[in-house]
């Protein structure tokens, strides 16, 4: 009898020692993503709630005037490339001269000139190939890493203009985790440690979480102006669709 009694009594101190936290669920990460050119959206493939992979591609500009710009400098480069390889040729033929000492050492130099400035051109043309065709790659929105689409503000036919306050056009979270974030007092963080297990109540909903941030500063003071600390608890909601703002509930041992 003594022996069951004593085990309720520790039951007992390990609920009395529990302590249960408010929390508010917050995204794990979130990003908010626009195109770095300007231009018209011609289309935009996804809708709020969607879950989307990596490099899926969400959003397209108009790419015409871009596919344009590649075209015209692929032709400068393949020119530019004409051009070095018969200054190269020139410049072996006048070599070969000066060698048999045929011509003066004054048109060696220009030819070495000529094939000098040659090669400038056609790196010059190369870097602005490089830059069109990433400015015509950029008029498609991908997706960061898996997400979850959580805003839109884009539709066919907008006008986006590149400035230094780019436009959000979509806004992502990573899908397959989320915070839930507590205010607590310091006493409540001494026994915790970074990727220690938390108990995570969203409704009548359980998860089991890992503490990802104990706060070194605080954020607010309660009621009679104790300081209280951030407690982020990271948790995986497997398929269940949550939301950030939510309600929740940390079960602190």
């Amino acid at each position: 009898m003594k022996k069951w009694l004593w085990i309720g009594i520790l039951l007992a101190a390990g609920a009395a020692q529990a302590a249960e936290v408010p929390a508010v669920l917050q995204w794990s990460q979130r990003v908010e993503l626009s195109t770095p050119v300007s231009g018209v959206v011609q289309a935009v493939n996804v809708a709020v709630g969607d879950r989307v992979r990596q490099g899926q591609a969400l959003l397209r500009l108009d790419e015409r005037l871009y596919a344009g710009r590649v075209d015209e400098s692929a032709s400068m480069v393949a020119r530019n490339k004409e051009n070095l390889a018969e200054a190269q040729r020139d410049l072996k033929r006048i070599q070969e001269l000066y060698d048999r000492t045929v011509i003066s050492v004054s048109e060696l130099e220009q030819a070495q000139l000529r094939k000098a400035r040659a090669a400038a051109l056609l790196r010059e043309s190369q870097a602005r190939q490089r830059q069109d065709l990433k400015n015509r790659e950029d008029t498609t929105l991908r997706a960061p890493f898996d997400a979850v689409v959580v805003a839109r503000q884009a539709e066919p036919g907008q006008a986006v203009a590149a400035t230094l306050q780019p436009q959000i056009l979509l806004a992502v979270a990573r899908a397959g985790e989320m915070l839930a974030r507590a205010q607590v007092q310091e006493t409540q963080l001494v026994n915790l440690k970074v990727g220690q297990e938390i108990e995570v109540s969203v409704g009548k909903q359980h998860f089991r979480g890992k503490v990802r941030t104990l706060g070194l500063e605080p954020t607010t003071r309660d009621k009679s102006g104790q300081p209280l600390y951030p407690l982020d608890v990271m948790f995986a909601p497997a398929e269940t669709q949550l939301r950030a703002g939510a309600a929740a509930t940390l079960i602190l041992p």
